[in-house]
């Protein structure tokens, strides 16, 4: 039977997807060369950046998975806020400003950039294995997103996974092909506030709405006592520990991801990164807080003592969001929900396309095969490049739905999470902070980095007795270590160098602007 609402709910969807192509239209006015239409000229400002590099690093995951979470796990599942606060606070405190000006002083637009100019490399290698793991694993990561986005339109609005998964690729494609970086950001600050209002405002409709008994931490004891141990919910200690690391360890991603990082590349200027800080940090601590809650209402509003959670509330608890506003809010709020998480989703669509664009256009055809060619000849190359890029994501989606109708999604997602930032995060922030950092360390830590996000997540996991415990670790934090530790043993075997050395100190020795 069809949904009386849904007339309402496609009407405001129509509006959010109206808006996005009005940005688009205004945002291509702005778009006069490459760099431009990758960096916005290097020329945004705090309010537009702060919040894009939010809505970028969440994704579909912040509404959809972290609510489940929060539903699954209780009280310890806000170890995921404090490592996401702690991992975006660094990131904006002591990594951004430097990352910044090195990187204005390379004349660098993209990662790879940054990183061939970093090591003043004589061969294409870095830039060379540099792109290639981008447009892999970003790939992976829009395919996830894609498909994310055919399962939102599947449970929110009826509409069949194929077609909702082509909707959403077709509306994010059309506005950032016509304005590019742009674009992105100015529509992730629309999707950002959209998301920002409504994760804070949700909870608190719902606890003025629901019958409170007798407080949440006792409603929750009476479902399952171990949802209110904020150490973990196993009996097992070493369990809890590699639980509590593996929620919390996900803010290393912020540390150097190139979609939050060529951010920092398009501010302004260094006055900018100090207010886009504090915007940065409160909309994560309260987004993310918001989100667990949400999850921990749902699991005492729609669940008992006994029950299979996973039955009621879906695969890890994916239909929390749904359930939630369906129960608590009028039509047209549900529609604009449904409008939020494909914000969300879109917002990290759109900086990946532009990212894995770069990769190709930038360092793959200008830098090494046609050095000659101009920046102002390329912007069509550009678009074609995203078009290409977004096509592969979208055939990988569809066949991953073929493949496997009952997959669990979100270990998609993590694993493209994790394979950029375990093979990119060590790097920048070895090469910000050890002047004895080398380009072949830096190319190790990125071959080991990548290595040990596959291994980890399809060996380790599976080992007898042992793989539970990676199992909740997850895959960043071991290889991220395990980057960073070949990256240094390989520089001490291999130093940069002097030429390069010579260079970030006439660059540190600067004046600040």
């Amino acid at each position: 039977m069809q949904d009386p609402n849904l007339t309402i709910k496609i009407a405001v969807l129509i509006v959010y997807v109206g808006i996005l192509f009005l940005i688009g239209i205004f945002a291509s006015k702005r778009i006069k060369s490459m760099s431009d239409y990758y960096v916005g000229g290097k020329n945004m400002g705090f309010w537009a950046v702060a919040f894009s590099a939010r809505a970028t690093g969440e994704s579909g995951w912040l509404l959809i998975g972290l609510t489940g979470m929060g539903a699954m796990a209780g009280y310890s599942g806000y170890w995921v806020v404090v490592g996401e606060l702690l991992g975006v606070f660094v990131s904006w405190q002591f990594m951004a400003k430097r990352f910044k000006k090195r990187s204005d002083s390379y004349g660098a637009i993209t990662i790879p950039d940054y990183l061939h100019s970093h090591f003043k490399s004589t061969t294409q290698t870095l830039r060379i294995l540099a792109a290639s793991v981008l447009v892999i694993f970003i790939v992976i990561y829009v395919a996830s997103q894609i498909d994310v986005t055919g399962v939102a339109f599947r449970s929110m609005l009826g509409i069949d996974y194929k077609i909702g998964a082509l909707i959403g690729f077709l509306i994010v494609l059309a506005y950032i092909f016509i304005g590019g970086f742009v674009a992105a950001v100015w529509s992730d600050l629309f999707q950002g506030l959209l998301m920002f209002f409504g994760l804070v405002l949700l909870p608190i409709v719902v606890w003025f709405s629901m019958d409170h008994g007798t407080g949440v931490t006792n409603s929750l004891n009476a479902i399952d006592p171990t949802l209110t141990q904020i150490m973990g919910r196993s009996e097992d200690g070493w369990m809890n520990l590699f639980t509590i690391l593996g929620f919390s360890m996900i803010g290393l991603g912020f540390l150097g991801s190139p979609q939050v990082y060529v951010r920092f590349m398009s501010i302004k200027n260094k006055k900018e990164i100090d207010k886009g800080k504090w915007i940065a940090v409160i909309f994560t601590l309260l987004t993310d807080a918001a989100a667990v809650t949400i999850g921990i209402l749902a699991r005492i509003y729609f669940t008992k003592e006994g029950q299979d959670p996973e039955a009621i509330l879906g695969n890890n608890g994916e239909d929390v969001l749904s359930m939630i506003t369906e129960s608590f809010l009028p039509t047209i709020l549900v529609a604009v929900f449904i409008a939020i998480v494909l914000s969300a989703i879109m917002s990290t669509i759109d900086s990946l396309l532009i990212l894995a664009s770069s990769a190709i256009t930038r360092d793959f055809y200008q830098k090494i095969f046609r050095p000659d060619i101009k920046d102002e000849n390329l912007t069509k190359i550009s678009r074609t490049s995203t078009i290409i890029m977004a096509f592969t994501a979208l055939i990988i989606a569809i066949i991953m739905n073929y493949l496997s109708p009952d997959r669990q999604i979100f270990w998609v997602i993590i694993f493209g999470w994790s394979g950029i930032a375990a093979t990119f995060c060590p790097v920048i922030i070895l090469s910000l902070f050890w002047k004895g950092y080398s380009e072949k360390g830096a190319i190790a830590s990125m071959v080991s980095g990548f290595i040990a996000v596959i291994l980890f997540n399809f060996v380790f996991k599976e080992l007898e007795n042992i793989g539970e415990y990676f199992v909740a670790l997850d895959v960043l934090a071991p290889s991220f270590l395990v980057s960073m530790i070949i990256g240094i043993i390989v520089s001490k075997i291999f130093p940069p160098r002097a030429e390069a050395i010579k260079m970030i100190d006439e660059i540190d020795s600067k004046p600040e602007k």
